[in-house]
């Protein structure tokens, strides 16, 4: 019989990255230590399929002492529509989350603006988790739901995008929606016109003068104008345009070019 997903560590905890962890500390929080134990057995024993993750609900499959796999899903409370055009505003509008997601990285300080707004990434109890296993045991989790959430969290690790993907909103949209930027926004080097006479001709502008107090600019990967325009229809030898010049730009920007 085939062998299903496998987790990458063989002891300790399981989650390498800032999310996934935060997801793990949180379940391990409040679920029970004994199933949990089992959980990361059958993770790492290769006996979970099909793991999928969709909007308000990751699915998969597990094999246990039956004859056919049971069918587990994790739900969670999702960011709804209103929410997330809030979140979405709101992570447009400053330059360094804007940057680092458009450049497919994942502040950890993400959780406050979302916290700001009253919104969630992640279940807070046990009762924003809401488990489902056809197996008889009825423990919250299963050994079989424990496993897809230990595998859910290497998930994570490989594609943080999913987290946002189980809220509610996929990756494709939300970057949409930032290289979009924020609407109506104020131009922040727009400057005050004033008019030009003899009496203020060796007077600085206060113009000037705002701007020279103005805090340097937020710092932006390499790049990062390959992410924020819209990707050309030009390929290169099968390859995406913006793939091709991503290393120009990183030699560009090192410090010993």
């Amino acid at each position: 019989m085939d062998e299903g997903v496998r987790a990458r560590t063989k002891r300790g905890s399981i989650g390498s990255q800032w999310w996934s962890r935060r997801f793990i500390d949180l379940v391990e929080s409040f679920a029970d230590t004994g199933r949990l134990g089992r959980g990361r057995a059958y993770a790492r024993g290769g006996q979970v399929f099909d793991l999928r993750v969709a909007p308000h609900e990751v699915t998969a499959r597990v094999r246990g002492s039956a004859p056919e796999p049971y069918e587990v899903a994790l739900g969670i409370e999702a960011i709804d529509a209103a929410g997330w055009r809030a979140a979405e505003k709101e992570l447009a509008s400053r330059a360094v989350f804007r940057a680092r997601l458009l450049a497919g990285e994942m502040p950890p300080e993400i959780e406050w603006v979302f916290a700001e707004l009253g919104l969630s990434l992640f279940p807070g109890s046990a009762e924003d988790l809401h488990l489902m296993c056809s197996c008889p045991d009825w423990g919250d989790p299963c050994k079989h739901a424990a496993a897809v959430l230990y595998l859910l969290a290497e998930a994570f690790d490989d594609d943080p995008f999913l987290i946002l993907q189980w809220n509610g909103r996929g990756r494709d949209e939300l970057l949409a929606a930032l290289r979009r930027g924020p609407a109506a926004e104020p131009d922040p080097l727009a400057m005050d016109d004033e008019p030009l006479t003899a009496a203020g001709f060796w007077t600085p502008p206060s113009g000037l003068a705002r701007l020279r107090e103005r805090p340097p600019a937020v710092p932006v990967p390499p790049g990062f104008v390959l992410h924020l325009a819209t990707p050309p229809p030009v390929r290169v030898r099968r390859r995406d345009l913006a793939d091709v010049l991503a290393p120009a730009y990183e030699a560009l920007s090192a410090d010993d070019f």
